[in-house]
């Protein structure tokens, strides 16, 4: 795999500005922001357990692994938006490396804008797998305090880059051809492989496993949940 060549500071911060209007997962601050904030890294040692007690508050639910989960999946939405849309729609992958969480939310944030132009072929689909699934989600993952299946985290990551890509497509039909080739070759990659199939036109998918927020308190099965399938 080659090293990506280093794009510009001003071309990854203009990324990231545009990619923002597409909605909160895509926002992402580069350079001072409002808010307490602190390295994602050490946030992941911990398993985001500030995040984790504010679902299990808010479903009213005593299974924690349920919240972790949820947690988890929004987490990595947040990544592949980011990441996606950076890429697909500027050429840009962006360096993650310093990533901050605030540290009373959700939110992130980089000191400073840096990353790499995006390589070609099958060095792309490695360098946006290693960044978001190898250097972040991972090492959530390993850090999270209650069991939760690796493969139903890995069903998250595989059902929040799908998520991703629909939004991307909605907002920017024309970025359709670079954007499914990319999908289903990252689908079909590491520890997303396996986890769902698209369905249709428009990039709908299903899982091949389930969140499980359908086990919180007014709770309901997901559009893309493996369940809701064989329920039917």
């Amino acid at each position: 795999m080659i090293r990506p060549r280093p794009a510009p500071p001003e071309a990854v911060a203009a990324a990231l500005a545009d990619i923002a209007a597409l909605g909160p997962f895509f926002a992402i601050a580069a350079g001072e922001a409002d808010g307490v904030w602190r390295p994602v890294v050490d946030a992941y040692a911990e398993g985001f357990p500030h995040l984790v007690a504010g679902r299990v508050a808010r479903y009213g639910t005593p299974e924690h692994r349920v919240a972790a989960s949820v947690v988890q999946l929004g987490h990595a939405a947040r990544l592949w938006s980011v990441v996606l849309g950076c890429v697909v729609a500027h050429g840009v992958v962006p360096d993650l490396g310093d990533l901050q969480q605030q540290v009373d939310g959700p939110a992130l944030r980089l000191p400073a804008a840096r990353g790499w132009y995006a390589p070609e072929g099958e060095d792309l689909v490695q360098v946006v797998y290693r960044l978001v699934m190898d250097e972040h989600l991972a090492a959530l993952a390993a850090g999270l305090r209650v069991k939760v299946a690796s493969g139903l985290l890995r069903g998250n990551a595989g059902s929040a880059l799908a998520e991703a890509a629909r939004a991307i497509l909605r907002a920017r039909p024309d970025l359709r051809k670079p954007l499914t080739r990319l999908v289903d070759r990252l689908l079909d990659t590491g520890g997303l492989r396996g986890t769902g199939e698209f369905t249709g036109p428009d990039l709908a998918f299903r899982r091949r496993s389930c969140c499980l927020y359908y086990r919180v308190p007014a709770g309901e099965k997901c559009g893309d949940c493996s369940l809701e399938q064989t329920s039917r």
